[in-house]
């Protein structure tokens, strides 16, 4: 071996003479003659070489420290090894170590020069990088004093070995998790001694003590004693007969839980002898439970299929039927041998194949009509699933759930919303469909549209009784089927309003002779309960004005041809023009602004005191304006015909009531007192009345939410509106007035009851209408109607209410028959909400004396 001598950390020692023995470190005697030392040689270069082929392949190098000189030196086998040069020191190969193990490096240098013993001593570091691991060993070597002279250690390349240390670690945690997990153990049994070995999992599983020493009487002792038996003979049969055996059994813990094992064995490999048997045991129970309900959950669902009411039926991929239960067979009149086989298309009705609807005859989803082996149609919802048998077969699951019934039944739900229910004829929704349908064809420029309504019809009804006007409707309705032309639909639109629909106006000579028809029909004497009616209708007729024109649009044209007929009189006929449609639109456009209107509150009130005899302010009522942005300030007499035709009085009354009764809450109060503060509000309504099902929830929600007293709101009602009222009506005003709620007849006098109807006017004030009061001083029977309406008033606990008072005499004759409180433009004009507030501050109403 060459000889490598280094100087290490000692500085100013000597080099000794001779050669390092690379193997003991010892100097060799330099005074051996000529050839025993060239023998020598050679012998040390051989030795050198096969030290340095085992260092290789060991992956190993050698290195020596002389604690007295300092030197140090690193064999050529641990210098390629790090990759150092032939001449590296032993600093060079400490600077190799990973930062993180110099310390430790410190620790075993420290440990080396105290050591005292020949047993070696280890340390693992790792490369700069980290990448690798080396295991360094060194023994210390003392002089004949006992003290540490040398150091004589190897460094091996470990990182190999401790990859294959973790791996055989990971594995094993590994083996142990999965064993966890499946639950599983594993046994060794040798069959001679009776000796079982168990792993920690299996002795988990059985619920015995780790470590517990285990024979295979004592694993027999576990199995459940119905199982003992023919379990000990399966293990025989492995030990007799060396082929692997598994079965199933009970097992009993030591605790009492009770288990199920899945055991399987065999014979060990030849290197354990014959008598060893190996194998695994794992704990099935959960599996077993889970099975267990399976099947009787499908037993169950098998029940279930047979006894449902439902029809159900398997399908292939071919979509052939291969199972039914009763109930499909039942419904389709068939049993199971005729309905096996069938396709989809074979069960589906004629007229619901593909060729009849454009579709699939798939029964995956949707409605299908079935055919019965008589041939008669059945009506069936589908809900289909897809699914897999046990040998990965594809099949379709499909219930039918009948709904033939159910269907027959919308239809006649569906006629009965299309249609009238006292005449049978089509009714709004099926005028607005023919129409949508119709219009929106080639041949619009052919259709024409005719509004029918009845003259007078309403006093029939007030005089002879509705069911009279209902034979009245009917017969009317008979006359117009048998005697207007093929191409014309009769329908009913409301009340006493019949509508034309006719698609080939051409056919009866022109929408002018059309009309005329109509009337005609519609002028008769009809026989009704052994009398004669004479009756006539006025009609509005329309026709498109163009592609764009919708069926909303022919209706509300007609409507406004009809009601310019009735502004001529009885039995006329009127036709759409330009100027009356031009006005229908423009009603339409006002309509759609007076919506916004409301619901932006771009409304005002004004409001009229209603004054006692001595002038003092009683209450007031609130009266709508709308501040147009094109048009000015609107009366009510310019836009509620609009509102009452779009159906917005409803609406137009709860803005009305709701911003009256804020207004009024915070009506001013004078030094302390309630000065206008008991003030009354007013309100009159025409769309919100006591027969709508929300008018007493509006009311009273109105009322919280402004926080006005109860007995300040006054709710005005005109004479029509509390005639004939159903009883839930009157429960809800008298709801209401029992909260302090009081409730006005306007316009009384001008109804159709009068005086004869006072007393059952639930109803605590009364208004005399203006035509009364205007002629009271100059007119005897207006003052006699005046003084009757007060004293029958007064004889039924209700107060009287003057309307339209322009002068001081007026006035002055009803305050001497007796009324309670007066309105009119002699007292005041309605008033802003600002002015309104200044008449309250200043007093009572200065009244002229009279003429």
């Amino acid at each position: 071996m060459a000889e490598h001598v280094v100087r290490v950390g000692l500085p100013g020692a000597v080099m000794p003479a001779g050669a390092l023995d690379v193997d003991t470190g010892r100097i060799l005697a330099p005074d051996l003659g000529e050839s025993s030392a060239a023998d020598v040689l050679a012998d040390v270069a051989a030795e050198r070489s096969l030290l340095l082929e085992a260092q290789r392949i060991a992956r190993l190098g050698s290195w020596t420290f002389d604690m007295a000189s300092g030197l140090g030196y690193l064999s050529d086998g641990l210098c390629r090894l790090c990759g150092l040069s032939p001449r590296a020191t032993l600093d060079e190969l400490l600077a190799l170590v990973h930062p993180d193990d110099q310390p430790a490096v410190a620790r075993f240098r420290s440990r080396l020069c105290r050591y005292r013993s020949a047993q070696p001593i280890e340390l693992e570091v790792r490369d700069l990088a980290g990448e690798r691991t080396y295991l360094v060993r060194a023994r210390t070597e003392c002089d004949a004093n006992g003290k540490p002279s040398k150091v004589h250690g190897t460094v091996q390349d470990f990182t190999k070995f401790r990859a294959m240390e973790r791996q055989l670690t990971q594995d094993g945690r590994l083996f142990r998790e999965a064993q966890r997990v499946a639950r599983l153990g594993t046994w060794e049994w040798n069959t001679k001694t009776g000796d079982c070995l168990w792993s920690s999992m299996l002795y988990e599983l059985a619920g015995v003590e780790p470590g517990t020493k285990i024979t295979y009487a004592d694993y027999l002792e576990l199995c459940h004693p119905d199982d003992r038996g023919w379990v000990d003979q399966r293990w025989q049969e492995l030990a007799g007969t060396k082929r692997p055996v598994e079965c199933e059994h009970r097992v009993i813990r030591p605790d009492g839980t009770r288990r199920v094992f899945r055991i399987r064995g065999e014979a060990a490999g030849p290197d354990s002898g014959d008598a060893v048997m190996i194998g695994t045991a794992q704990d099935v129970t959960e599996q077993r439970s889970t099975e267990t309900r399976m099947q009787r959950s499908s037993k169950r669902f098998t029940d279930l299929v047979a006894i449902t009411p439902v029809g159900i039926a398997l399908f292939d991929d071919a979509e052939r039927l291969v199972d039914a239960n009763d109930a499909l067979c039942s419904l389709l009149g068939m049993d199971l041998d005729q309905l096996r086989g069938m396709t989809a298309e074979q069960l589906t009705h004629p007229d619901d194949r593909p060729t009849s609807r454009g579709g699939s005859h798939s029964f995956h989803s949707g409605q299908r009509v079935l055919a019965t082996a008589t041939g008669k149609p059945v009506y069936c919802e589908l809900n289909a699933t897809v699914s897999v048998a046990d040998d990965g077969q594809r099949f379709w699951l499909v219930v039918f759930a009948d709904v033939t019934d159910r269907r027959r039944a919308a239809e006649r739900l569906r006629y009965q919303a299309t249609h009238d229910e006292l005449t049978g004829l089509p009714g709004r929704a099926a005028v607005k469909e023919l129409l949508a349908k119709l219009l929106g064809g080639r041949d619009y420029e052919r259709i024409a549209l005719l509004f029918c309504d009845v003259d007078n019809f309403k006093r029939v009804n007030d005089s002879l009784g509705h069911d009279v006007g209902d034979e009245l409707i009917t017969a009317l309705a008979r006359r117009l089927e048998r005697g207007l032309p093929p191409s014309c639909t009769v329908a009913r639109m409301s009340g006493d309003e019949y509508v034309v629909i006719c698609s080939d106006v051409e056919e009866v000579g022109g929408v002018d002779a059309l009309a005329n028809l109509a009337a005609s029909l519609l002028r008769t004497a009809v026989p009704v309960r052994g009398q004669l009616l004479r009756v006539s209708a006025c009609i509005g007729a329309a026709v498109p004005s163009g592609q764009d024109t919708s069926g909303a649009d022919l209706l509300r044209f007609a409507d406004a041809a009809m009601f310019a007929a009735k502004a001529r009189g009885t039995g006329r006929v009127s036709l759409a023009s330009d100027a009356l449609i031009a006005s229908a639109n423009s009603q339409m456009l006002l309509e759609g602004q007076l919506r916004e209107a409301i619901a932006n509150d771009q409304l005002i009130l004004h409001y009229q005191p209603v004054v006692g005899p001595d002038g003092t302010v009683l209450s007031a009522e609130a009266l709508v304006r709308w501040p147009h942005p094109e048009r000015g300030l609107l009366l009510p007499g310019e836009f509620l015909p609009v509102a009452e035709q779009g159906d917005l009085l409803g609406e137009l009354d709860r803005w009305v009531l709701r911003a009256a009764l804020t207004e009024a809450a915070e009506w001013p109060q004078i030094n302390g007192s309630t000065l206008g503060g008991g003030v009354g509000i007013a309100v009159n309504l025409a769309g919100l009345v006591p027969g709508d099902p929300e008018f007493v929830e509006v009311v009273c929600a109105t009322v919280a939410a402004t926080g006005i007293a109860w007995d300040r709101v006054v709710l005005e009602l005109v004479e029509t509106s509390l005639i004939d009222l159903p009883s839930r009506s009157r429960e809800a005003m008298a709801e209401l007035v029992e909260r302090g709620v009081r409730f006005a007849v306007d316009d009384f006098g001008t109804g159709y009851s009068s005086l004869a109807r006072l007393k059952e006017l639930p109803a605590q004030i009364i208004k005399i209408d203006r035509r009364f009061v205007s002629g009271v001083a100059t007119d005897a029977s207006d003052f006699a109607v005046a003084r009757a309406l007060v004293d029958m008033a007064r004889a039924m606990g209700r107060s009287c209410v003057a309307e339209g008072v322009e002068n001081a005499t007026q006035f002055h004759v009803l305050r001497g028959v007796g009324v309670d409180a007066y309105q009119g433009w002699l007292l005041s004009r309605p008033l802003p909400a600002k002015d309104f507030r200044e008449i309250l501050k200043l007093g009572p109403v200065h009244i002229p004396s009279g003429a």
